[in-house]
């Protein structure tokens, strides 16, 4: 009777043990749930991707919408991207607008955000897809608010590239995040008066923009935390990216300025 009685406190013992022990390995997983968590959480936010493709031509892949920003270079420019649900065309000219490529893209499905200007050079057929935005307008189109921003020249000698009023810079708010592309422009008041900005595209080419120094004061005074300089190929120059970089985080190291290949097919 003692042997079996010492035997059954053995055995009570090592089950006590057992059960302690197991317990404690849950507790370590509910205290990494919040870890997991944070993980799909990032997930999230990293399901929107940008993707350029020439000068200020770029793709936007948020979930199931994918955006075209100023499509040009045909059909064969977007070979292996998904169809457009929503496209932006900032301006008239050939790097920005090509009904070319409007006519060799399936856009049936798509809406077309444009001012008035592009408006007036697209065929009637395209009329129920598109959306006239002027200056200060905006815009809600598969859960993206779109609003429209001037862009236009300041210098007296460009003047003439780009008038108050034609075009329009774009800030796209999309799940949270405001993502502005500049469009053809100078650092004008309104941009620099841009709030809360996340991702700024920003133009800098000679004669028809800025400068790199002008771009670099403008992108200090609004304070995007992202600034990915595009549009930068001008006559006859490339403008130094480096060197806005280097204007920027000197005196603001919080800006991560962005630097994707604009230029695939070119040497710099």
């Amino acid at each position: 009777m003692y042997i079996f009685l010492k035997k059954s406190a053995f055995i009570f013992a090592h089950l006590a043990i057992s059960i302690l022990f197991m317990a404690c390995l849950n507790t370590k997983k509910e205290q990494k749930s919040p870890q997991t968590s944070h993980l799909e959480s990032q997930k999230v936010v990293e399901t929107l991707k940008i993707i350029p493709i020439t000068h200020a031509t770029a793709v936007i892949q948020w979930e199931a919408i994918t955006i075209y920003i100023d499509p040009v270079g045909g059909k064969a420019a977007f070979t292996g991207q998904r169809q457009p649900d929503l496209i932006l065309i900032t301006d008239i000219h050939g790097d920005h607008f090509s009904l070319e490529t409007l006519e060799e893209l399936s856009t049936e499905n798509a809406k077309i955000i444009v001012p008035q200007a592009v408006a007036d050079k697209i065929p009637d057929t395209f009329t129920p897809q598109i959306d006239v935005l002027h200056n200060g307008d905006s815009k809600e189109r598969y859960g993206i608010t779109i609003e429209a921003i001037p862009m236009y020249n300041l210098r007296e000698e460009a003047l003439q590239f780009h008038e108050k009023g034609r075009g329009n810079g774009y800030v796209l708010n999309i799940d949270g995040q405001r993502i502005y592309f500049s469009g053809d422009t100078e650092d004008i008041p309104e941009m620099r008066a841009l709030k809360n900005i996340d991702k700024a595209f920003i133009c800098m080419n000679l004669p028809y923009t800025m400068t790199v120094d002008s771009a670099a004061d403008a992108v200090l005074e609004f304070k995007p935390k992202q600034v990915y300089p595009y549009h930068y190929r001008g006559r006859p120059e490339v403008s130094d990216v480096k060197k806005f970089k280097q204007l920027v985080n000197a005196k603001n190291s919080d800006i991560e300025v962005v630097q994707l290949d604009w230029y695939p097919d070119d040497d710099f």
